[in-house]
């Protein structure tokens, strides 16, 4: 179960203003540049990105797998990531269901899984 969609269209508008601003040097956030599919448009969606153990990173799906930046994502391939400073082109996107929200830091799992987030886009990092 991931958050109400209404929820998403006000961070939209109002809190993503604000996260595009902090989220690429915040730890647990980061800035997803993608591709509109349709469109063509690039886009900027703040999200909460975590290290994974194997080279690359994982990024919650807070409002469902049906969000565009997941399917612009996910149909690219690819995406480019600002988090923690740094930008990085990752390949590889695939969608992970993951009840135990493994990626995520111990404190933060049961809160996650309790909310029913625990779908993932693992991105692998470029060689």
């Amino acid at each position: 179960m991931a958050l109400p969609r209404t929820l998403a269209r006000f961070n939209r508008v109002a809190a993503n203003r604000v996260l595009r601003l902090v989220a690429p040097w915040m730890p647990g956030l980061g800035l997803v540049n993608h591709v509109g599919r349709r469109s063509g448009r690039r886009y900027s969606t703040p999200v909460a990105v975590f290290r994974t153990g194997e080279p690359g990173y994982a990024i919650t799906i807070v409002y469902g797998k049906e969000s565009d930046w997941v399917r612009n994502v996910l149909a690219a391939g690819h995406c480019e990531l600002r988090t923690r400073g740094r930008t990085v082109r990752p390949r590889g996107a695939r969608l992970v269901h993951d009840e135990t929200c493994s990626a995520a830091p111990r404190a933060l799992r049961r809160p996650m899984a309790a909310l029913g987030l625990s779908d993932f886009v693992y991105l692998d990092e470029a060689a």
